[in-house]
């Protein structure tokens, strides 16, 4: 079992005295301090914390994507830390097994019954690192919790908890030791982002910041879980203007038109797209969405959703978003 689950966190406990004085905030403004708080320990990053915010908030998933080292588990162990909930870290390796995620049903002889015991993936927030070091067969345990919030063991369904997010992170394919995430898998991801090298700047001040140890270690819960489902409901509340769901129909049917794309983006990219403008929008502190919202988001919500013709798989990701980018230029957004 290679998980590392931390313990929940209740509302009686110091670290979430911080959480308890939030109650009373507005949800739009709640969204903001949280942002604020995250952005403390992952320095210089502040439009991918954003990005990763916007899964958060839409209900979603996010795949943080990028060579070893530059802060991609940080940044996940950040936004858990931050709320008060179940938080639970899967390492993912060559040999881990669906049950070491999802869990296992056990016999007891002393009652002659057979219990479930809940897996990693029981949690708020489950940081899936280096999902692409296991197979497909792991990896695929990770579907139905994704899509549904539930898993299926031994013919039974259980539910996990509310809200729940995945936050994966892959190193690039052409590394060794790695499995091409499937599209159904990608699919599962409302975003994914890289996360580049900091600035001279920010790497000194990254270096500062670690002269008394971890920073993320002593980061203390602002919000709640209830408070989470809460600013959830609300980006639901945020408006869409029937000009701009044409919009973003427009350039979500000319990725199925394209002459270099193979497979375009589907229903659910669709919606995914729509989903994260309104998040977007509601974590930008409006109850509308605008076109910048949909052009800012096309290439993290659409650009792993497409295949392209006769292009390496090495070379797929930068140029499927510059292919999106391309979409996006050539498509008339509404005044």
């Amino acid at each position: 079992m290679t998980s590392v689950p931390e313990q929940q966190r209740d509302s009686s406990s110091p670290a979430a005295s911080s959480s308890q004085a939030n109650s009373s905030a507005a949800p739009a403004e709640l969204a903001q301090r949280l942002l604020a708080h995250v952005c403390q320990v992952v320095l210089g990053k502040r439009d991918l914390v954003e990005l990763c915010l916007v899964a958060m908030l839409a209900g979603d998933h996010v795949l943080l994507e990028d060579v070893p080292g530059v802060g991609k588990t940080l940044t996940g162990k950040a936004l858990a830390r931050s709320i008060a909930g179940r938080f639970s870290r899967l390492q993912f390796t060559p040999d881990l097994l669906p049950s070491d995620i999802v869990g296992s049903t056990v016999y007891d002889p002393r009652e002659s019954t057979f219990h479930f015991n809940e897996g990693p993936v029981f949690a708020n927030i489950a940081l899936a690192d280096e999902i692409n070091r296991a197979p497909p067969r792991t990896q695929s345990a990770l579907l139905e919790a994704m899509s549904e919030a539930q898993v299926s063991v031994d013919g039974k369904t259980y539910k996990l908890p509310r809200p729940f997010v995945v936050i994966a992170t892959q190193n690039p394919y052409e590394f060794e030791g790695t499995y091409p995430l499937p599209e159904s898998q990608l699919d599962r991801f409302l975003l994914r982002v890289s996360m580049g090298y900091p600035s001279r700047e920010t790497e000194k001040r990254v270096l500062a910041s670690h002269l008394a140890g971890e920073p993320v270690d002593v980061l203390e819960p602002i919000v709640t879980c209830e408070q989470i489902v809460a600013m959830q409901q609300a980006v639901r509340a945020v408006r869409v203007e029937d000009s701009l769901y044409d919009y973003l129909l427009s350039i979500v049917e000319r990725t199925r038109r394209h002459d270099e794309i193979h497979l375009g983006v589907s229903t659910r990219g669709a919606l995914s797209l729509f989903r994260a403008s309104q998040a977007l929008a509601f974590l930008r502190k409006r109850d509308f969405v605008i076109p910048d919202d949909i052009k800012t988001l096309c290439v993290p919500v659409l650009a792993h959703r497409i295949l392209l013709k006769g292009t390496l798989l090495a070379a797929q990701r930068e140029a499927a978003e510059n292919c999106i980018r391309r979409i996006v230029g050539s498509t008339e957004a509404p005044v």
